[in-house]
């Protein structure tokens, strides 16, 4: 399975992105999508996470600004950020929660998306 993040970019303060994360490969099912960010010198944190089943939940710094939706026909997941502010400055990474499907058995597994570079000016 892999993951392509796309949509990063520079944007002012108080502007929007939309970050898209589409997966694909073979004998999968997706479960969870999610949205983690880095910043420099900081840890990964996650930010956003949508099940199969399309419940949503989001860290505090960026609820009512950013909302993260998905498209199962097309095992893609969004992340529309709203109101961007400098803090929101950090290298994006969707990651999914899969299961594995294959003769000898079913496995569920973590993949991660290249990361996508989000700067916001102040």
């Amino acid at each position: 399975v892999q993951l392509q993040a796309s949509g990063g970019g520079l944007v002012p303060a108080g502007g929007s992105l939309r970050l898209s994360c589409a997966a694909s490969g073979s004998s999968f099912s997706i479960r969870a999508m999610g949205w983690y960010r880095q910043a420099p010198g900081k840890q990964r944190d996650l930010v956003a996470v949508i099940t199969s089943g399309g419940s949503t939940n989001y860290a505090d710094s960026v609820k009512g600004r950013f909302t993260i939706s998905r498209d199962n026909a097309k095992n893609t997941v969004y992340l529309q950020m709203n109101s961007l502010k400098p803090e929101d400055t950090a290298v994006y990474y969707c990651a999914a929660n899969v299961t594995i499907t294959q003769p000898i058995g079913t496995i569920l597994t973590d993949y991660w998306g290249q990361g996508t570079l989000v700067t916001v000016s102040s």
